[in-house]
């Protein structure tokens, strides 16, 4: 089972061109509509990234989710998997799988609700941050001056 994030155009249409072109032998399905306990994933781990869930095997997140849809899809489509979970290639896979997940509001299809969940500070004490300046006096001896600024 291939899961995705079905509250985001992003990834919707992404899946519907899995499903139209790769074909994999595994449901596609929004992790909204699946029993995510039941498969042994979580929501947290769903919002992250898609997964690949097959029965006795461990879940796949990413990249390596990709790959195993890849994989598992027409024949023309196998080599591109087999390239992907390849470690080196998962490692350059991974930043860049990322850097969608973070912009895919922005990519074709996207909208605001396929942004991902940001930490708001808005409402959050922000640490207190210490300057320390150093001058110089006029024996050469060095003085400091410690300034503390709350936002």
């Amino acid at each position: 089972m291939f899961l995705f994030d079905g509250d985001c155009g992003f990834c919707s249409a992404s899946a519907r061109v899995l499903r139209r072109y790769v074909r994999p032998d595994a449901s596609i399905v929004a992790w909204q509509e699946a029993d995510l306990g039941a498969l042994g994933v979580t929501e947290a781990a769903c919002t992250e990234a898609v997964q690949w869930i097959r029965p006795g095997d461990p879940p796949l997140a990413g990249p390596y989710a990709v790959a195993a849809a890849l994989r598992a899809g027409r024949r023309v489509w196998r080599p591109f998997g087999v390239l992907l979970a390849l470690r080196p290639v998962a490692a350059l896979a991974w930043p860049i799988y990322r850097w969608i997940a973070r912009n895919r509001h922005r990519l074709p299809g996207g909208t605001a609700a396929c942004a991902l969940p940001q930490t708001s500070t808005s409402n959050t004490q922000l640490p207190i941050v210490t300057l320390l300046t150093i001058t110089r006096s006029d024996d050469d001896n060095l003085t400091g001056r410690q300034f503390t600024a709350e936002r």
